[in-house]
């Protein structure tokens, strides 16, 4: 598991050190703030364990700066500078460190300094990122197109239609993994056929191909599909940007129940948000021994630097941007309600 991520100088952070709950970490804050860039940095330093690729090269092809040069990724100024990235891993038995130092002059990513690389990569990881944007509709050719022509687009998306079209573990699923997927289906009413890199959701009404199934479904149905393949184990690690985008508040409930599920299996989670109901679903559902941190990152009111308040208990989340604002909206509607009342 990941348990924390240090950052000097990197993208819009200064100075910032986070540690993580080997549970499910949620990060809040306004846009601008980084919640994105902390998800996408750890992110890539559980995608190397596994694929043994370099940090930088990965760093460089998750965040996709302008010209490929990953000095761009140093927190601009107006003089030279070097940005790190650290972030420390818990084995069974000890701790271990991936760190990449690189100035913004440096352009190519074998020119970044890179320690701890060894050791990280001797024990392998699955993990899965999912993006803000569906690619699930969009799977037919980009695999291919991606590998054979610089088309613009981070690897975060090509990452996970790869796991996405991973086949199916052999054996019938375990216990815990059967009962993950028969909830999904019943939210979904179906589970996921592919056929020539093709997603199609098999329902009682037959077979409906993704690029016609409301985009909610389509994160069930993603869901549905690394817990069946496999790439959410005890042990593996998954990041996910907003999951509430374009997807009925209602359909938050049973994907809460799943994520906690996983958690309870040994996956520790990532998240980003911006919605009230999957922080309250979470308050709702989480029972005494889930491992729930939140994490909120504001810029300082006498540095406009972005620091970071963590704490196990959704009610002493502060600041919180996300209950600020819909505290703002109960606060208008009361007052309406009163000059209604004065007339």
């Amino acid at each position: 598991m990941l348990e924390r991520i240090t950052f000097d100088k990197f993208t819009a952070f200064e100075k910032l050190d986070i540690r993580f709950s080997p549970g499910i970490n949620v990060f809040i804050g306004e846009n601008g703030t980084g919640k994105t860039h902390i998800l996408k940095a750890a992110y890539a330093a559980c995608d190397i364990a596994k694929s043994k690729e370099s940090f930088a090269e990965k760093i460089n092809n998750v965040f996709y700066p302008s010209g490929r040069q990953i000095g761009r990724l140093v927190k601009r100024s107006a003089k030279s500078g070097k940005g790190t990235v650290e972030v420390c891993r818990r084995l069974e038995r000890k701790s271990i460190k991936l760190r990449m130092t690189f100035s913004n002059h440096t352009k190519r990513s074998e020119d970044a300094e890179i320690s701890g690389h060894k050791a990280w990569v001797e024990e392998p990881l699955e993990t899965a990122y999912i993006p803000v944007k569906d690619m699930m509709a969009n799977a037919p050719g980009f695999r291919s197109l991606y590998d054979e022509r610089e088309i613009h687009f981070e690897e975060v998306y090509v990452d996970i239609i790869r796991k996405a079209f991973l086949p199916p573990l052999k054996g019938p699923a375990d216990g815990e993994r059967r009962g993950l997927l028969d909830k999904l289906q019943k939210a979904m009413d179906g589970r996921v056929i592919v056929r020539q890199e093709e997603f199609f959701l098999k329902s009682r009404q037959g077979m409906l191909e993704f690029t016609l199934l409301a985009e909610g479904l389509r994160k069930l149905g993603l869901l549905w599909t690394l817990i069946q393949n496999g790439t959410l184990l005890n042990g593996s690690v998954l990041f996910w940007d907003e999951p509430e985008a374009n997807l009925n508040p209602k359909l938050m409930m049973p994907i809460i129940d799943i994520l906690l599920e996983l958690q309870r299996t040994g996956v520790q989670i990532f998240l980003a948000t911006h919605d009230y109901v999957l922080l309250k679903e979470l308050d709702l559902q989480a029972k005494k021994d889930d491992r729930i941190l939140f994490h909120s990152l504001y810029r300082a009111q006498d540095t406009g630097e972005i620091e970071a308040a963590s704490t196990d208990n959704y009610l002493k989340l502060s600041p919180s941007a996300i209950d600020d604002t819909f505290g703002s909206l109960v606060d208008r509607e009361i007052e309406r309600s009163m000059k209604g009342l004065a007339k």
